[in-house]
């Protein structure tokens, strides 16, 4: 419950950062990340870190300016 609780405060803070998620989003998503990334194998979090950092990295090479 604990988990859940610090999940949604977290996902809350985070969702300020973008535009395309409202507080109550962010909450939610973050109250549902945590039992499923509890039930999860280490492998499979750090292959999605990895993806996440890659995905971020590219759409940040694609954004830069020319010139």
């Amino acid at each position: 419950m604990i988990g859940k609780l610090i999940g949604a405060g977290v996902g809350a803070a985070l969702s300020k950062e973008t535009r395309k998620l409202g507080g109550t989003t962010g909450a939610v998503l973050g109250a549902v990340a945590v039992p499923v990334l509890a039930r999860m194998r280490l492998t499979t979090m750090l292959g999605l870190a990895a993806g996440g950092y890659f995905i971020k990295k590219l759409s940040e090479k694609g954004s830069r300016p020319v010139g």
